[in-house]
């Protein structure tokens, strides 16, 4: 992948939570079930990184337990969706950040203070080309304290023949099938208006390659969610 290519695809992404922001927490008014497994183990005194908190619907579960007393940082790229994720915030009795970053920006994390766990949930599979992933999952390993985790899921939707049906041509954005890595997808969104989306595909093997090659070790990788219980992966792993 050049990195014209790599450019127009964080582009595509970035304008589509622009644009398509409030459409989307509309859809996603729930936590889905891995998620909420993983987040029950949340320990109440954690420093919780969220990457890609989106709308804030973690930030509203913690709130929720009663319980959580540790310090959560949400970063996201869409402003539409920080904008509730602040509503969501008030009266949070617990620290709470919340700060626009993009994550395949250089130094996104830099001045960020060290935390306990980084959740990245729905993310990971929006960042084109595998350099730039590493990149990213790297950067989780430096903000995390010694023995911190990252939990994170991506999307496995060629499982479902429902989901696989709004895969698009590359043509749709401008591009070729062989300008594109395996794996690499052109996904369509019908709600509140029609756009486009890139997502790579990853394999249960690829994905733990990547956090080990990043330093991690992999403690646990399952599937959950959706059609089946499948149609997300998800992956626990320490610091090393």
């Amino acid at each position: 992948m050049t990195p014209e290519v790599l450019q127009h695809l964080l582009e595509l992404n970035r304008r589509f939570y622009h644009e398509f922001g409030r459409a989307y927490a509309e859809k996603r008014g729930f936590l889905q079930p891995g998620v909420q497994r993983l987040l029950a183990r949340l320990p109440a005194q954690a420093h919780v990184l969220d990457v890609g908190c989106g709308h804030g619907r973690v930030l509203e579960i913690l709130r929720s337990r009663g319980d959580f007393q540790g310090r959560y940082i949400g970063v996201d790229a869409s402003a539409p969706l920080l904008h509730q994720a602040w509503e969501r915030a008030q009266g949070v009795d617990f620290a709470v950040s919340l700060l626009q970053r993009d994550v395949a920006a250089e130094g996104w994390h830099r001045d960020l203070p060290a935390v306990d766990v980084v959740l990245c949930f729905a993310v990971l599979h929006h960042i084109p080309g595998k350099a730039l992933r590493l990149r990213v999952v790297r950067d989780f390993y430096q903000v995390l304290r010694p023995r911190g985790q990252v939990w994170l899921s991506v999307w496995n939707l060629l499982r479902s023949p429902r989901l696989k049906a709004r895969v698009q041509p590359w043509e749709r954005v401008g591009l070729q099938w062989n300008q594109v890595d395996p794996g690499d997808l052109l996904v369509d969104w019908r709600h509140g208006g029609y756009g486009l989306r890139y997502i790579h595909q990853f394999t249960l093997p690829e994905l733990a390659g990547l956090l080990e090659e990043a330093g991690f070790r992999v403690r646990e990788i399952f599937l959950s969610d959706g059609e089946g219980g499948r149609l997300g992966i998800y992956a626990v792993a320490e610091k090393g």
